[in-house]
């Protein structure tokens, strides 16, 4: 399992007590600022660890132990810990899980995020099972993106990899989030071998008539998943069968911040992009930090180093001091993850218990 969290009470009772000065409060960017200069406006927020998927790269097939429901963030919690990196430079929140649209408070949550001065976009990335029951309202609550997870495009295949029926519900679902005008509705797909190679290029077909962002995303190791290096399917791999299809599929230009590597065949409405956080990882750009959902800040997806907010705002702790334990938090962000053997050989938190 991961690190044991450091005590945030007892941060906060050292920078409380009698006689000791408050920590002088810091310029916004700087808060978020590391060692390296990295300015981290990007936050994700893990809503619940409940999934009603199984998918075999997030959770390991015994199932994994759940936090207490008294022990995750509450959604008045969630709301103070993004007013507090908000007001410290952070634009874009993501929510998360396990599987977000579990969680029945999901408008409410939206739409309090959304009055938030300065935060200009709220996104989500789903499994898609139920997004035709739920979209329309998360819509109307003010969300901005949408990412549906989906790795094959074969019904049988889709129940072997998540453990469970679906796969029409999910295609529906995004095809009703392109109705309406989701542009582009970005679909996340994890490769493996031996699963849904054959499929990458028939996902980029996917992108010929539809406003859809296919990403592909190199198999990641995190604790059950069984990872194999030889289950991985590297960027330049997936880059050269899609070439072998259409020899003028061309780059696109990246924003700075981008983990996706954005391609695209010449005509079609959508486009493709890879994730290579294992061949090529892009931590020299990262600016994203993460917030489990009970409550932990995560400055690195592969890290296991974590910080509970939870306990420092429940233990009473200022604004002032919650700002200073997550610049802290920040300024102790390596420069890079430990590569891709390394990580395989590391305790860390399943992915269903991180959030995305």
């Amino acid at each position: 399992m991961h690190k044991p969290v450091r005590n945030a009470w007892k941060f906060c009772r050292r920078h409380l007590s009698v006689g000791t000065q408050p920590k002088p409060v810091l310029s916004t960017k700087e808060t978020l600022t590391d060692l390296f200069g990295r300015y981290h406006n990007y936050l994700r927020i893990s809503l619940t660890e409940r999934c009603n998927l199984r998918c075999q790269y997030c959770m390991p097939e015994e199932g994994v132990k759940l936090t207490e429901k008294p022990h995750l963030l509450t959604t008045d919690e969630v709301i103070k810990i993004a007013r507090l990196f908000v007001k410290e430079g952070v634009d874009k929140i993501r929510l998360t899980g396990g599987e977000p649209t579990v969680r029945k408070d999901l408008p409410d949550i939206i739409y309090n995020l959304k009055q938030i001065e300065g935060l200009k976009t709220v996104a989500m990335t789903t499994n898609g099972l139920v997004l035709t029951k739920q979209l329309v309202a998360l819509q109307k609550a003010g969300l901005d993106i949408v990412n549906v997870s989906l790795d094959t495009l074969v019904a049988e295949k889709y129940e072997k990899i998540t453990r469970r029926k679906g796969w029409n519900r999910v295609m529906m679902g995004i095809d009703l989030a392109l109705q309406l005008g989701y542009n582009p509705v970005k679909v996340n797909c994890v490769v493996m071998k031996d699963f849904n190679e054959n499929e990458i290029v028939d996902f980029v077909r996917l992108t010929k008539d539809r406003s859809v962002d296919v990403r592909f995303i190199e198999y990641m190791p995190f604790t059950g998943n069984k990872w194999e290096v030889n289950k991985l399917i590297p960027y330049k791999s997936m880059l050269g069968m899609i070439q072998a299809e259409w020899p003028d599929f061309q780059p696109l230009k990246n924003a700075p911040n981008d983990t996706s590597k954005a391609w695209k065949v010449p005509g079609y409405k959508g486009q493709v992009g890879f994730i290579t956080s294992m061949s090529e990882h892009f931590c020299g750009t990262c600016n994203r930090v993460r917030i489990t959902a009970d409550g932990n800040l995560k400055v690195c997806l592969f890290g296991n180093t974590e910080i509970s907010l939870r306990d420092a705002i429940r233990s009473k702790c200022s604004d002032d001091d919650l700002t200073a334990l997550i610049s802290a938090a920040v300024k102790r962000k390596k420069k890079q993850h430990a590569g891709m053997l390394n990580i395989s050989q590391m305790a860390n938190r399943p992915m269903i218990l991180i959030g995305g």
